[in-house]
């Protein structure tokens, strides 16, 4: 009997529902450790030896139960909470609980069998806590530094900001060599970094932030399905006699969106193939924004041509 397992993950417990046939059962777990080890208790005293598990991708608390439900032997998916969304709104539901939605990822699963996931190699996901780390703190130094400079503050609350910004400068500057030194370690990664760095408008740290959130990136069916997993793709609003304007679809990886955008900047400068492209796009009475939209996904594409064929940039490759 085939069996399918919806978990929803939150940041304390997740919410697990079991579908075996006609029958169901549903249960709660602290996310620890200790709640993990019941619930293989639980999927033991209830005669399942294999089932295939689904879980939203919510921005890590999902990596821990994935993980362990994928090393003792059973079948892992991680979808894009967008694909939950829309399956809870061809059903009609109206409810959401935590049980709920369990119930409805464990439906959604034995309805649409999402492909299985593949866990990072040990390096990869070290290498993406980094890269996420680096973010979050880059965000935090820009909160401070704004609220530096937003008005005049009381001398003891501007002194609090100017250690706290020369805190977390130092904290980065401390993650940038650890992030460096993660890749220089593992040649594989080294030599990744190195083909995409060869791209004009990306620089190291960028390169390892797109392994850590892409490290399966050459696995890709193609181009337009790496700019579609960062929500570059272009989403055409069109109904009878009815045309919207194009979009960005931006369902999809929003790290990698935000990562791209200064190295876009960037390569309208540094690189002819992007700066061409940009100079093309405004030229032809696109805004400023909608052409660097366009420059990231190519930065994209070309990041994933590189590493597809483990060739570094040539800018004469399309005349050749």
């Amino acid at each position: 009997m085939q069996a399918f397992l919806g978990i929803d993950v939150g940041k304390a417990d997740f919410h697990v529902s079991l579908l075996q046939d006609d029958r169901s059962w549903s249960r709660s777990f602290p996310n620890s450790p200790a709640g993990l080890s019941q619930l293989r208790s639980w999927l033991r005293n209830r005669k399942v030896k294999h089932v295939h598990a689904c879980l939203e991708s919510t921005g890590g608390f999902e990596e821990t139960a994935a993980l362990d439900l994928h090393e003792n032997g059973h079948t892992v998916s991680v979808v894009n909470p967008a694909r939950i969304k829309a399956f809870a709104q061809s059903e009609l539901l109206r409810t959401k609980t935590d049980r709920v939605d369990a119930a409805l990822i464990a439906r959604f699963c034995k309805a649409h069998a999402p492909d299985p996931w593949i866990p990072p190699a040990p390096e990869i996901r070290a290498l993406q806590a980094l890269v996420r780390r680096h973010a979050h703190l880059q965000e935090m130094h820009t909160a401070e530094t704004n609220r530096l400079g937003s008005a005049r503050t009381a001398s003891s609350v501007e002194r609090s900001l100017r250690a706290h910004i020369d805190y977390l400068t130092a904290e980065i500057q401390a993650l940038e060599v650890e992030i460096h030194d993660l890749v220089d370690r593992h040649p594989p990664l080294r030599k990744q970094r190195d083909l995409l760095t060869s791209i004009p408008g990306l620089a190291k740290l960028t390169a390892s932030r797109i392994l850590g959130e892409m490290p399966n990136i050459t696995e890709y069916r193609g181009a337009g399905a790496v700019a579609a997993f960062a929500g570059l793709a272009p989403c055409e609003h069109q109904s009878g006699a009815f045309h919207g304007r194009t979009r960005l679809a931006k369902v999809g990886n929003a790290r990698l969106r935000k990562m791209l955008y200064f190295p876009a900047m960037a390569a309208t400068q540094c690189n002819p193939v992007l700066k061409a492209l940009y100079s093309r796009l405004v030229a032809a009475g696109k805004p400023k924004l909608v052409a660097l939209a366009a420059v990231m996904r190519k930065l994209l594409v070309l990041a994933y041509g590189v590493l597809k064929s483990g060739k570094p940039f040539d800018v004469e490759y399309r005349t050749a």
